[in-house]
């Protein structure tokens, strides 16, 4: 796609640091770390201390006594929680470079299109203070597009639309660079918190983020289903009006229903960014389709509703879950070729 790849220290990693997951890129080795985007610590006599990171973090979310805190460091795809985003990303570094002599690489980490200077620069020192020699940036939808295989290069007009635990990144590159891009404040996340409020608000149920997230990936889906019902699953939450646990069954009607919000956010990126686009690379886009990355790319029919409110061809990429952190890495590899779009400072 840029010609050839020019040789690199091992060591270098890239880092995918999303909102739900955080996902490492070893060169030569491809994506070999990808774990959910929580720390746990414990709280003695005021004092934080590290207990555990990533998947065992994360079962702890919603279930943890006073002693011990939870959290998320990253919100809409940017470090909300510096000093646990450190900490965060050491542990990662560590865990992905167990095997290398070399103890700081090099590090490219993409960042969402809409992140500030301010955002940016936090990134930047929490991955060097984390035991980079180096640490750079790229832009989250052309890392996605690089990821998906999509021929961004050429000078013709591309469309990407990444789907995150955050944000969704809407792009149209052209020679090697965005055009015009949109970050929307929609993702994963967002539906979680569609679902619980739904729950709330219509059964009288709470349930927690782990049964949220459970139900989407169940059952999720963007479009009504014909027989007005679809599939069905039972979970497990408090009643609201007792107090006590209750079981019940959720449909994908529900589930449509409570979605539908959030798919219409992204249906309203898509198709701002269409209008935002010059006539001729709107022209390629037609011809060539959209391509949808991340996580939420693998929400049920919502190219589907994609493809029926925009009248484009929809495709989904092959490891779209991958995506970002597989482009973030061979931006390394393709340096020279991806100067202009990768910030690293000296």
């Amino acid at each position: 796609m840029f010609g050839s790849m020019r040789n690199m220290f091992t060591s270098d990693m890239a880092i995918d640091l999303g909102t739900a997951n955080t996902l490492v890129y070893v060169q030569g080795k491809g994506v070999i770390l990808n774990e959910p985007s929580v720390v746990a610590y414990t709280i003695k006599n005021g004092k934080k201390e590290v207990l555990a990171v990533g998947e065992d973090a994360k079962l702890m979310l919603g279930r943890t006594p006073g002693s011990i805190e939870a959290i998320r460091p990253m919100r809409d795809g940017v470090i909300a929680d510096f000093v646990a985003a450190e900490e965060m990303i050491k542990h990662f570094i560590r865990k992905a470079n167990a095997r290398s002599k070399i103890s700081k690489p090099r590090i490219i980490v993409c960042v969402p299109y809409g992140a500030t200077p301010v955002e940016k620069r936090a990134i930047r020192e929490s991955v060097l203070r984390a035991g980079a020699r180096k640490a750079g940036l790229i832009a989250e939808p052309i890392a996605a597009a690089i990821g998906a295989g999509m021929p961004i290069a050429d000078p013709t007009g591309s469309m990407v639309v990444d789907i995150g635990g955050g944000t969704t990144e809407v792009a149209v590159l052209s020679l090697g660079d965005i055009v015009y891009a949109r970050s929307a404040r929609v993702g994963g996340d967002q539906m979680d918190d569609a679902l619980i409020s739904y729950l709330k608000r219509h059964q009288n149920l709470l349930v927690g983020e782990a049964t949220a997230e459970r139900i989407k990936k169940a059952i999720g889906t963007a479009k009504m289903p014909v027989d007005g019902k679809g599939k069905a699953i039972k979970i497990r939450g408090r009643d609201l009006l007792n107090g006590v646990p209750k079981e019940i069954e959720i449909t994908q009607a529900q589930v449509a229903d409570a979605l539908s919000e959030s798919v219409q956010q992204i249906v309203e990126a898509v198709m701002t960014a269409l209008e935002s686009t010059p006539p001729d690379l709107a022209a390629d886009i037609v011809d060539r389709g959209v391509m949808l990355t991340g996580g939420g790319a693998l929400l049920g029919n919502l190219d589907l509703a994609l493809r029926e409110q925009t009248g484009l061809s929809i495709s989904i990429a092959e490891d779209c879950l991958n995506c970002v952190a597989l482009g973030t890495g061979k931006s390394l590899e393709y340096e020279k070729q991806l100067t202009h779009i990768l910030d690293f400072e000296a």
